[in-house]
């Protein structure tokens, strides 16, 4: 496999870099130089640097038990390798942003909480210790490969199952009435934990992981009103107490269908907003991207991070597919306010888990735990396309155009270089030109592709 092309040209003042990942014949990696078409027939992308958005957080992927096991079972120099080719600032993915779970998830290698012991109201058995032997390893590696500069966002998908109506940590249940303190104190535990035995920063935390879904792995349920008076009561309040008020709090972490709804009902409370960073979306359920607009519009100073999404139904090594539904999401993401993107497991192996209840799903990085080999998918790929080029602190500025039915979105970098992704998830070519301001770039892609168009000023 090849990596995506890039190609330099120049204008007169101008110089543009192309990179290029498109599936052509039997090679899904193929390389594609740049060639002019011609203008006069072709539609127009225009992008307006004076239309300034949200700024961009970064990208990044999820620290999971099932993604610290498989990436185990390459060799050292391997794993190393795959963790450099997500996170390492100058030659990877260049992740900023990762992602956590706090007790255990449907992606762990069995059920576990921090403090098993029931009744332990004051969480003195709280430990660390479950997490030691495959997840905090992995976090530790990734931090290192980051060169330090990662934003870790933690996320409970259920409490202990002592803390739950049904006693159980799966299958759904609610957080009993008595332990909501408890409960609040437990965040604080984790967040110092980390802090304090392990070096490791909590960047941002959401109060539960899909609050709406009875799943048959570990899941909390939580109605809008009760996630506004916990937020509200027990744990912004908790946070604050601890000097954690700077750690980012963020509600729903569920599908964006309903996000406007449930982001609504927490903010519009003006003591639980006050605790309230920003509201978390997954895509599981419907890619209507406007509900991040209309939230924004009524709520402007808070913000959004995509905080999961993947391919369910198992690994699919080599199919194409794969990427388009990550950049289809991405790019409908930035264009909505979204400022950070975070995928789900980093990495599995070829079943898609392991996963202890059977809810196997794909990832851009699979592991093939018989020969020992890294699998990249287009998904790996495709994030990259964003992830390299829109680095923090740039800013989404407009593009506007029906350009052949591509998707674009267009993004002005710190250091002046304007990132601009165009994607074509159609199967034929389609020439464009690229406007910006008095500069234009006359183009095409090719069939399932994605280009990233690069403008830096010359000399």
């Amino acid at each position: 496999m090849t990596p995506p092309t890039l190609v330099a040209t120049e204008s007169a003042t101008w110089t543009w870099t192309i990179v290029e990942t498109s599936f052509s014949g039997g090679n899904p990696w193929g390389e594609r130089a740049y060639a002019p078409t011609d203008t006069a027939a072709t539609p127009v992308i225009v992008v307006d640097l004076r239309a300034v958005r949200q700024t961009i957080l970064g990208f990044g992927g999820a620290l999971t038990e099932s993604a610290a096991w498989a990436l185990s079972q390459l060799s050292p120099e391997t794993r190393a390798g795959v963790i450099a080719r997500c996170f390492d600032p100058a030659d990877g993915l260049r992740y900023t942003l990762a992602r956590t779970h706090i007790n255990s998830c449907d992606f762990s290698l069995s059920t576990w909480s921090l403090d098993e012991t029931p009744g332990d109201f004051d969480l003195a058995e709280f430990t660390l210790e479950p997490m030691r032997t495959w997840v905090m390893p992995l976090v530790h590696e990734a931090f290192a490969a980051a060169g330090g500069k990662l934003q870790l966002l933690a996320s409970p998908w259920s409490p202990p199952a002592w803390m739950k109506t049904t006693g159980k940590m799966c299958h759904g249940g609610e957080l009993r009435p008595d332990c909501r303190d408890a409960w609040a104190r437990f965040y604080v535990k984790f967040i110092t934990a980390l802090r304090d035995e392990e070096q490791i920063p909590v960047w941002g935390l959401t109060v539960q992981n899909e609050p709406a879904a009875v799943q048959v792995w570990e899941s909390c349920v939580y109605s809008a009103e009760a996630e506004r008076d916990f937020v509200r009561d027990h744990l912004g309040p908790a946070l604050a107490e601890a000097g954690l008020a700077d750690v980012r709090l963020m509600v729903w972490d569920h599908n964006r269908d309903l996000l406007l709804e449930r982001g609504t009902a927490v903010l519009s409370d003006p003591k639980a907003a006050a605790f309230v960073w920003g509201t978390a979306l997954h895509w599981y359920m419907s890619e209507d991207f406007s509900q991040t607009a209309d939230l924004h519009a009524a709520f402007p100073d808070k913000h959004f991070v995509f905080s999961e999404g993947c391919w369910e139904g198992g690994a699919k090594p080599g199919q194409w597919d794969r990427g388009a539904r990550y950049a289809r999401n991405i790019i409908g993401d930035l264009r909505n306010w979204v400022e950070g993107w975070i995928d789900w497991n980093l990495a599995l192996d070829l079943k898609g888990g392991p996963n202890h209840v059977g809810n196997f799903c794909d990832a851009p990085v699979l592991v093939d735990t018989e020969k020992g080999e890294a699998i990249y998918q287009s998904s790996f790929y495709y994030l990259g396309h964003f992830s390299r080029y829109f680095r923090p602190g740039a800013q989404i500025v407009a593009s506007e155009g029906e350009a052949g039915g591509l998707h674009h979105v267009a993004a002005l970098n710190p250091d002046g270089t304007l990132a601009v992704v165009i994607h074509n998830e159609s199967s034929r070519a389609v020439a464009f030109r690229l406007v910006i301001g008095e500069e234009e770039l006359s183009t095409e892609i090719p069939a399932l592709a994605i280009q990233t168009y690069l403008r830096a000023p010359r000399g």
